[in-house]
């Protein structure tokens, strides 16, 4: 099928599909209640994840014969968004998704995609696959956590699948350009309704969903033959979600919010990325485009690193460490003021 109107139909599926889950979800009370660590005010529906999917398959299967070779990463998905549902209309616990989403990077892992730049040893070869299984559930649940501001998630996703999409064009990887850009389609056809009035929410179920499909681009895409660079482009285009998840996590362990990996996986606050922006006084708009404009600039550096050698990359590493660690320390000194002054 042509290509445009692929990407137009995943556009509409998700628009209209979203329009009708919408309603289902009210009818089912399917909703993301407010309190506790939520900004929002009113009861919202949490369907939105669903539609995105659905548009983004409508798509995938318009094009099964460039498509069919990720298949893993759609049986996956599968998977993930399920949980993900299921998740959003009962609740599961987090160690049960944790486990579910570590046996589907096994299952993505024991089909050969895998982070491969270690000796092929058979310490190498655990090491990789260790690494791998932690960098689709880390992702995973990254992007689940990204998802505290409208916009966010879906916002980001779309940034991250442009940039990816640039680089896989640029080394002739058409199929996987096309399969990324179905994905920014969807995205597109959702983000109205999460910032509208008649709002929607991606749920636990489209923001795992996007985390995993990004984290396997990521995995399947042939960045280039240097070790360096092709590790250095997918964390420099993932480095806000990247950032985020270690950020909080050391930031909760210093404060002694957590001390076990099991009160980590349930701790939920206020205290991510985007929350200690809006603090800062940016507000919910303004700090979703402070996020989008720094996933923008690590995108650049990203396109800029896929022609570069070793050396370079890890400049371009370097510069972004340097950038989040100029964050962080603004964030924690504008703590400390509200603290002092509040």
């Amino acid at each position: 099928m042509n290509k445009v109107l692929t990407l137009i139909i995943a556009f509409f599926v998700t628009y209209v599909s979203t329009f009708f889950l919408r309603k289902l979800a009210f009818g089912l009370h399917i909703l993301d209640l407010p309190g506790g660590r939520k900004i929002h005010k009113s009861a919202t529906p949490l369907l939105g994840g669903l539609g995105v999917f659905l548009g983004f398959l409508t798509g995938v299967f318009l094009n099964w014969a460039a498509f069919g070779d990720f298949w893993p990463i759609l049986i996956g998905s599968s998977v993930i968004i399920l949980i993900g549902l299921i998740d959003d209309i009962i609740g599961l616990s987090a160690l049960f998704r944790l486990i579910v989403q570590i046996v589907v990077s096994i299952f993505i892992v024991s089909l050969g995609e895998r982070i491969s730049f270690l000796p092929p040893t058979i310490l190498g070869n655990a090491l990789e696959i260790i690494i791998t299984v932690i960098w689709i559930v880390g992702l995973t649940n990254a992007y689940n956590y990204l998802d505290g501001l409208d916009a966010l998630a879906s916002g980001s996703a779309a940034i991250n699948l442009f940039f990816f999409a640039i680089i896989l064009f640029i080394f002739n990887q058409p199929h996987l350009v096309m399969f990324s850009a179905v994905l920014i389609a969807s995205c597109i056809g959702f983000i109205p309704y999460n910032l509208s009035r008649r709002k929607v929410f991606l749920g636990d179920a489209g923001s795992t969903f996007l985390g995993f499909i990004l984290a396997n681009i990521a995995l399947v895409g042939n960045w280039a033959q240097d070790n360096i660079v092709k590790i250095s482009i997918p964390v420099l285009i993932l480095g806000v979600p990247i950032f985020d998840m270690i950020f909080t996590t050391i930031m909760r362990i210093k404060e002694e919010k957590v001390k076990t990996f099991l009160e980590w996986l349930r701790y939920g606050a206020k205290d991510h990325f985007h929350h200690y922006l809006v603090d800062l006084g940016l507000g919910h708009m303004g700090s979703v485009i402070f996020i989008y404009f720094v996933t923008i600039s690590l995108g650049i550096s990203a396109v800029m690193v896929s022609n570069d050698r070793a050396f370079e990359a890890l400049l371009s590493f370097s510069q972004a460490s340097i950038i989040f660690g100029m964050i962080a320390i603004l964030i924690v000194m504008g703590k400390r003021h509200r603290r002092k002054h509040g």
